[in-house]
C-alpha cells in the first residue's frame, strides 16, 4: 500500500500565536501522517466493500461524475477572463507571486488587468471552448461578475479577482462537487460566479458540499512572513514554513489531483494541513487522501508540478522533483519528465511559471489538449501514442493557468477504481 510522508509547516509572528500555530500544526501533521499509513490492516469487510465499489455508485442520470484526470471527458466548466482584476498586494499574494511582478501588484491592485491583454485572453478561451465542443464535450461557463467591487467583512476588506480558474475552487469527486475554502482574500466571493451552475447540477442529482468558509482573519496568515525574494520563499518552504497558518482550514481545489480512490495533495502557500485533514475526513473511507511534497513547494497549485495523466502515468516536473516518487515507481507507475517549456522570457506570467506547458487537459487516455506553441511537449505526447489537440492560450496563461486550471471536468465516462492496491 502506498505510504506518503508530509512536511511540517506553519509559523507565527507574535509569540503566543506562534505557540498555538505550532501546536495545531503538530497535531494536524500527526493526523495527516497517520492517515497515510498502510491500509492493509483494514478489516476484511472494508476491503470487500471497496472491491464491491469498482463500479460507479453515482445515480444513473446524474450529470456529475468524475473520478480521475483521464477518463473520456463529456462535460466541463471553462472559466472566464472577462472583468479580471489584479488582486490587492496582500501578504498571501506576495508569497505566491514572483518578485519581478510585485511592483505591478502594488500599482494596479484592485484595478483591471490590462484591457487589451484580457480581450486577447477571452478570445483564446472562446476558441478553446469551440474546440472542446468540436471534440464532443459539453461546455458550461460561469457567470460574468464585476470583480472590481470592494467588499468588507468583519475581518478584512478587498476587491475580487476573477472567475477564470474553476479548477481552483471546484473539485469533483464522484457525483459530488466540493467548493474549496480558498486562502486569498481577493477570492472570498469567487464562488458566486459558479453558483447558478452548481445549483443546476444539484437539482439534477449531484451532491454539493461547501467546505468551512474561512474568516480570513489576520491569524490565518503569518503577517511577518519574512519574504524579500523568491529565494527567501524557497528557503522558508523547505523548512516547512508557509504564509498560511493552521488557524482554520483553507485549501485550493487545484492542490488536489485525483487517481480513483487515491487523491494526492500538497501543503502549499494556499493549502494548509487543517484543510487537508478536513478533506481526508470528509472523503473517508471511500477515498484516501495522501500528502506528497516537492523540492520546491512554492508553486501555487500541484498541477504544474505533478500532473497525473493516465492510469499509472504521471508528469513530474524535473525542476520540482517529488520526494515520494519512488513510491509511485514501486507501485508500477511510469514517471515522465516533461521537456523544458518554450514560452518566451518576455511574456507576462503574473501568477505562474513557464511550467504551465505541462498543465494539460486529458480528453481521454489517447487525446490531450496542449498549447499550440509548445512543440516539445506535443512531440513527447505523440511519441507516447497520445494525439494532441493544439490550442493557443498564451494570453490566458498570463492570468495564472493552463488548460487544467481553466477547466473543471464535471463528467468523465468511467468508474471508481483503485490504482494502488
Amino acid at each position: 500500500m502506498l505510504r506518503v510522508r508530509c512536511l511540517r509547516g506553519g509559523s507565527r509572528g507574535a509569540e503566543s500565536a506562534h505557540f498555538l500555530g505550532s501546536w495545531l500544526c503538530r497535531a494536524f501533521t500527526g493526523w495527516v501522517q497517520r492517515s497515510f499509513q498502510s491500509t492493509q490492516a483494514a478489516t476484511a469487510s472494508q476491503n470487500s466493500a471497496a472491491d464491491d465499489k469498482a463500479t460507479s455508485p453515482v445515480p444513473k442520470d446524474c450529470p456529475v461524475c468524475s473520478y480521475n484526470e483521464w477518463d473520456p471527458l463529456e462535460e466541463v466548466i471553462v472559466g472566464r477572463a472577462e472583468n479580471a482584476c489584479v488582486p490587492p498586494f496582500s501578504v498571501e499574494v506576495k508569497a505566491n507571486t514572483y518578485e519581478k511582478y510585485w511592483g505591478f501588484y502594488q500599482k494596479y491592485g484592485g484595478q483591471s488587468f490590462p484591457k487589451d491583454h484580457l480581450k486577447k485572453a477571452a478570445a483564446e478561451i472562446e476558441e478553446m471552448c469551440n474546440i472542446l465542443k468540436g471534440e464532443g464535450v459539453i461546455v458550461k461557463r460561469p457567470d460574468p461578475i464585476d470583480w472590481s467591487v470592494k467588499y468588507k467583512t468583519p475581518d478584512f476588506e478587498s476587491t475580487g479577482m476573477y472567475g477564470a480558474m474553476p479548477r481552483d475552487i471546484l473539485l469533483v469527486v464522484g457525483n459530488e462537487i466540493i467548493e474549496a475554502p480558498m486562502a486569498w482574500r481577493a477570492r472570498f466571493f469567487e464562488y458566486r460566479a459558479y453558483r447558478r451552475l452548481i445549483k443546476d447540477y444539484f437539482n439534477s442529482g449531484a451532491k454539493w458540499t461547501t467546505a468551512p468558509k474561512p474568516t480570513m482573519a489576520d491569524e490565518l496568515y503569518d503577517q511577518d512572513y519574512p519574504i524579500r525574494s523568491v529565494e527567501d520563499r524557497h528557503k522558508l518552504a523547505a523548512q516547512g514554513k508557509f504564509v498560511t497558518t493552521e488557524f482554520e482550514p483553507c485549501f485550493d481545489a487545484a492542490d488536489f489531483i485525483r487517481a480513483g480512490r487515491d487523491i494526492f495533495v500538497q501543503r502549499s502557500q494556499v493549502t494548509n494541513y487543517m484543510g487537508i485533514e478536513w478533506m481526508r475526513r470528509h472523503l473517508a473511507p471511500d477515498y484516501r487522501v495522501h500528502t506528497i511534497s516537492f523540492k520546491d513547494p512554492n508553486p501555487m497549485h500541484i498541477d504544474a508540478t505533478f500532473n497525473i495523466i493516465g492510469p499509472g502515468l504521471v508528469l513530474s516536473n524535473p525542476d520540482r522533483p517529488c520526494h515520494q516518487i519512488e513510491l509511485f515507481k514501486k507501485a508500477g507507475w511510469t514517471v515522465i519528465r516533461p521537456p523544458l517549456p518554450l514560452i518566451p522570457d518576455d511574456h507576462p506570467l503574473w501568477m505562474s511559471s513557464k511550467w504551465l506547458s505541462m498543465n494539460v487537459l486529458m480528453l481521454d487516455e489517447k487525446r490531450v489538449m496542449v498549447d499550440a506553441n509548445e512543440s516539445s511537449i506535443q512531440k513527447m505526447f505523440e511519441n507516447m501514442g497520445i494525439s494532441t489537440v493544439k490550442v493557443n492560450i498564451r494570453h490566458a496563461n498570463s492570468l495564472g493557468g493552463g488548460f487544467h486550471c481553466w477547466t473543471c471536468d464535471i463528467r468523465r465516462r468511467g468508474t471508481l477504481q483503485s490504482y494502488f492496491d
